[in-house]
């Protein structure tokens, strides 16, 4: 399989507006549309294909890393048509590789349905705003979407470290210095670290993954800059405690004081697949961090943030389960999908049967038993 080979997957991919492509020895190419997996009508991928795809996109460094550790990431442009994310990686003695589609167009708020308070969020000159979510569920697209805002609408210099860089920023009324793990620094608490000498107002800090990272990007926050953040959580109280957990016990209180000072808003979201027409939909969780919010984070009561957030409607906030029957309500999303990805599963089903509704197979009678375990074998 030639090079040429591998440019006529990526075009596919691009054309049909796919978000992954998947290959691996003894499949078809496959890609992800619309979160479902759907083969490519092409051949078979034996051992081979696989090497010389690997090697017709791979750079010589992540070639070697590969051999040494087993899988390597990065990012690479595909012409002027878009960006992929890479991830190649061995299994079974075989070489396999998934690539992420990262489109070009920035979007804005509006297209990708972002609550409008983010705006008035980001033209705030210090604070920590954490944006969290389950892999895949869009975050760093709302990232690029803020950044893309600041740098139209403010002058700010931005400085990110990204692993690997997905979308590009060019400079327009800001500065946009970006750092990519590994080839442009050696970790996120490192470059958070140096970053603070470079003069920034704005700083990225791809994942916040381990403690040190951590206390450097809040310290970022409290001296006065812009420090947005993401985390592998779901749910704004759950991210306040992840955080506030990772510290060692006889450090929590002090945390708890510096979150309560720092953290401006946490938005946690997930995609959700559409049942009205093609495509894909965001559910938000927002908390915006109110005075009164502030003390529940500073007294270890975050387990009382969830009801503070159904109150705080009127400062943009919302829960997740809430935002995720709206859009069922709209008819945007099935139940399935709702309850699958709600936080309180029980209670968003009671309510799809209060409304009348019906909820995948968790209500059998016989007439539709044999139906159901058709659909579920």
């Amino acid at each position: 399989m030639s090079t040429l080979q591998i440019d006529r997957l990526l075009d596919t991919v691009v054309k049909q507006n796919c978000s992954d492509l998947h290959l691996t020895v003894g499949r078809a190419p496959t890609v992800r549309l619309n979160g479902t997996l759907r083969d490519l009508k092409t051949k078979t991928l034996d051992s081979e294909d696989m090497v010389s795809l690997m090697k017709s996109i791979t750079p010589e460094q992540n070639q070697q890393e590969l051999q040494e550790v087993g899988s390597t990431d990065f990012g690479m442009a595909y012409g002027d048509k878009a960006r992929f994310r890479v991830a190649v990686f061995r299994q079974r003695g075989n070489v396999a590789m998934v690539l992420r589609l990262i489109p070009n167009k920035l979007l804005t708020f509006e297209e990708i349905g972002l609550p409008p308070i983010c705006k008035e969020l980001i033209r705030r000159p210090r604070g920590l705003f954490i944006v969290t979510g389950p892999t895949g569920s869009g975050k760093t697209t709302s990232l690029a979407t803020m950044l893309d805002y600041i740098n139209d609408n403010m002058d700010r210099h931005m400085i990110t470290t990204e692993d690997p860089i997905e979308y590009y920023h060019y400079h327009k009324k800001s500065i946009v210095n970006q750092r990519e793990l590994g080839s442009d620094v050696p970790s996120f608490s490192e470059s958070l670290r140096r970053s603070l000498r470079q003069d920034p107002d704005v700083i990225l800090v791809g994942e916040m993954r381990d403690l040190e990272t951590m206390e450097a990007a809040i310290a970022a926050a409290e001296t006065g800059h812009l420090v947005f953040a993401t985390l592998h959580t779901t749910g704004a109280s759950g991210t306040i405690n992840r955080i506030i957990d990772a510290f060692p016990v006889d450090q929590q209180a002090q945390v708890r004081v510096q979150l309560s000072v720092a953290l401006i808003a946490v938005l946690s979201q997930q995609l959700l697949a559409r049942s009205d027409k093609p495509g894909r939909v965001a559910a938000y969780e927002f908390l915006v961090v109110t005075p009164a919010i502030s003390n529940l984070i500073r007294e270890n009561k975050t387990f009382r943030i969830d009801s503070a957030i159904q109150t705080g409607k009127k400062f943009g906030m919302q829960l997740l389960d809430d935002h995720l029957w709206s859009l069922y309500s709209k008819g945007m999303i099935s139940a399935e999908e709702m309850i699958d990805k709600g936080k309180d599963a029980g209670d968003l089903t009671q309510k799809v049967h209060r409304a009348g509704g019906l909820v995948g197979r968790s209500e059998l009678d016989e007439s539709t038993d044999t139906e159901s375990a058709g659909k579920a074998s």
